[in-house]
């Protein structure tokens, strides 16, 4: 009776996280659809978003830098649940402001919240993983992936039936607040680590992981560079309409999202390694063939391979920094997606930079090299398991 109530809870508790996961994509891709509405009711040029946009990125960022050691001192079930109703609460903002600086702190806030549910929820999946000594975690991502597709349907049905985007916003949010408190009682008790008084690994940035954030960083950048210059590269190489260019991220978007579902059954029986290894080259593949191709369907099959080499890699890295030996759970994950998101981040730019100098597809090498990267540096993941 004690192991199927112990079971029960560990269902009601990986529901719960995969409700968290749904839910953080889902308003995530509801806030990116209604950017072009908030920019033309806010009054700004591209420049001036893209200055806001960067308090969004900062916010993020100073979310995973605290969040972390937050986790440990108070449990990542609570920071979970906090920052998850935090997220619900403020993803209406930006569809309330009404001038500049109103949605730079809007976004600055709503950032700190995504950032911030990062790192708890990651750190949460990786405690239910190790419940269930099996590998889950990219099954959680997949949920990410796929409320960031349903996110994307709604806006876009909101907006041509000529909703408002602050009440879009403000309905999506309440909504999600409501799971979030049906999701929340259900997420596994964590309690602060135990620090022995005898000497140990290195805590802080250990060589591990460095290389952990280094691997994120990299694989990352790629996914950066998948949802901003995707369509833009079919579109300038083979002169592509943008509606047939935007096939290229739905591509990814697609074998990502169904990647990421059977990524669990290959890592149990393979390895976090080998996940790596192999879906890295096969990334490689894809890349090769967009930076190569001169056909539109073999082009579109590089973007679909991209996405579906990069899907299982992820969340490999996460559940790795959250069974590191050395240091703590919650501060060697918020190191690791914090240094991913940096990555995320530059990814974009750097592509920006190279292709004004030589061609967007020339810019293709820079994902390519970090897919080889990670492939060359997947060894790293081996001595971590779920299931120690």
């Amino acid at each position: 009776m004690d192991s199927q109530r112990t079971t029960d809870r560990l269902t009601h508790a990986r529901a719960a996280v995969f409700a968290i996961f749904g839910l953080n994509g889902f308003l995530l891709a509801l806030w990116v659809v209604h950017i072009p509405a908030i920019r033309e009711r806010v009054g700004i040029d591209h420049a001036a978003l893209g200055s806001l946009l960067l308090l969004l990125a900062l916010g993020a960022l100073g979310g995973m830098h605290v969040t972390g050691r937050l986790a440990d001192l108070i449990g990542s079930h609570r920071t979970t649940i906090v920052f998850a109703l935090m997220l619900s609460l403020t993803v209406v903002g930006p569809g309330l402001a009404a001038a500049p600086w109103q949605l730079g702190l809007a976004l600055a806030v709503f950032g700190f919240a995504n950032g911030a549910l990062d790192v708890s929820m990651n750190s949460q999946a990786v405690v239910v993983e190790q419940r269930y000594r099996r590998p889950i975690m990219s099954a959680f991502h997949g949920l990410f992936s796929a409320g960031g597709i349903a996110g994307s349907l709604v806006g876009a049905a909101a907006l041509a039936a000529g909703v408002r985007p602050a009440l879009t916003l403000a309905v999506a949010g309440v909504v999600a607040a409501a799971v979030v408190g049906r999701a929340g009682p259900r997420l596994v008790r964590t309690e602060p680590p135990i620090r022995s008084s005898s000497p140990g690994p290195r805590a802080g940035y250990s060589r591990r992981v460095v290389l952990l954030g280094g691997v994120a960083f990299a694989l990352m950048l790629c996914e950066g560079v998948a949802n901003d210059w995707s369509a833009l590269q079919v579109q300038e190489r083979l002169g592509s309409p943008e509606s047939v260019a935007a096939l290229a991220f739905g591509a990814f978007s697609a074998t990502m999202t169904i990647g990421r579902f059977v990524a669990d059954r290959v890592t149990a029986r393979f390895g976090s390694a080998a996940v790596i290894r192999y879906g890295t080259l096969v990334a490689a593949v894809g890349i090769g063939a967009v930076a190569l191709s001169p056909w539109l369907v073999l082009t579109l099959a590089g973007w679909a391979l991209f996405g579906l080499g990069l899907s299982g890699a992820l969340p490999q890295l996460f559940s790795a920094a959250g069974n590191l030996d050395s240091g703590s759970p919650g501060a060697n994950m918020s190191r690791v997606v914090g240094l991913g998101y940096l990555g995320f981040l530059a990814g974009p730019a750097c592509i920006g930079w190279i292709a004004e100098a030589t061609s967007l597809t020339t810019a293709m090498v820079v994902p390519l090299a970090c897919v080889l990267l990670a492939a060359l540096l997947a060894p790293v993941l081996t001595p971590t398991a779920p299931t120690r």
